[in-house]
């Protein structure tokens, strides 16, 4: 039996993850109040949905999440919202106060209080069932999910097996803005969701290891995961995306996710260099002339260039 524990951390991933379980109970029939109709007896027929969720004694269903953020604003969102029921308040964590975009204020202070809290909520010391990361600095998976269309354009594509696979190389349909084609891949571990036979998805393959612009490393040649789930993708009412007959999600480790990075330390750059030379009037050019100011301003500089980069690897 496997276990995934969610963990939503931030404004940004406590709304997704509040999104994600709306649609996990869509998917299971699970009520915002934790109970399942379908459910005849407490712990018999389908079990699937204990990988994300706990069944209590009472018939409940618990998400295995836990969200967390330093601030309670978004946060409180869930706890009055039409899902309150279904978390266990003790998975809620919540600061008094945000970061304030002060990254050494996050890290160090306000943001190292929370740690334990948190940890005491996840048992981390679990067995690693996965694991795309060959080298333990290569630890950036890059998601993909095909297709990604309106509920217009559904009814005049294909969206066969091959092509769903197909697009799942292409930038457009990643998380990450990079190009996979300057890079190489290590893994690759795709989830096939819907009307999707093994054969097809074994042809799909087979193809894409032909093509010349998506290369593997010569030492892991067929690096290739692969699930199938016969349950089709389920929307969220009112959504914007279409329902469909067949779903693929892969996360692969590839080395062009290097670019994104690459991006992110030139735009740290320019930042760090506008702060130190936005305010050049006369009394500051004068004081910063003088040894000690200088001095000062180098070493916060390249100290505050140093934490950040050492903190992204």
């Amino acid at each position: 039996q496997r276990e995934c524990i969610s963990v939503h951390v931030g404004q940004a991933g406590v709304q997704m993850g509040n999104a994600c379980w709306e649609l996990y109970c869509l998917e299971h029939g699970i009520q915002p109040d934790g109970q399942m109709p379908s459910d005849k007896t407490i712990g018999g027929g389908d079990d699937s949905f204990t990988t994300f969720f706990c069944e209590t004694g009472a018939g409940k269903h618990v998400p295995r999440a836990v969200f967390v953020d330093l601030e309670p604003t978004v946060i409180d969102e869930i706890r009055n919202g039409p899902y309150r029921q279904l978390f266990h308040p003790e998975q809620l964590i919540t600061g008094k106060e945000d970061a304030a975009n002060n990254y050494a204020r996050g890290h160090y202070t306000i943001g190292k209080e929370i740690i334990d809290p948190v940890l005491d909520r996840i048992p981390f010391e679990t067995t690693l069932i996965t694991n795309l990361v060959p080298y333990p600095r290569i630890h950036f998976p890059l998601a993909t999910y095909a297709p990604v269309i309106s509920a217009e354009k559904a009814y005049h594509e294909q969206l066969s097996v091959a092509e769903i696979t197909n697009a799942c190389f292409e930038p457009a349909n990643q998380m990450v803005k990079c190009d996979p084609r300057h890079g190489k891949y290590m893994a690759c571990c795709l989830l096939y969701r819907g009307d999707v036979v093994p054969k097809d998805v074994n042809a799909a393959i087979a193809a894409i290891k032909t093509k010349r612009s998506i290369q593997f490393v010569d030492w892991c040649p067929t690096g290739f995961k692969v699930g199938i789930n016969y349950q089709p993708p389920t929307v969220v009412p009112g959504g914007d995306l279409a329902k469909v007959q067949r779903a693929v999600c892969m996360l692969s480790n590839t080395t062009a996710i290097a670019e994104a990075w690459a991006r992110l330390d030139h735009k740290f750059d320019l930042i760090l260099w506008a702060l130190c030379t936005s305010s050049l009037t006369p009394e500051t050019l004068r004081l910063r002339s003088t040894p000690t100011c200088f001095h000062f301003i180098l070493v916060y500089t390249f100290s505050c260039s140093w934490i950040w980069r050492q903190n992204m690897m």
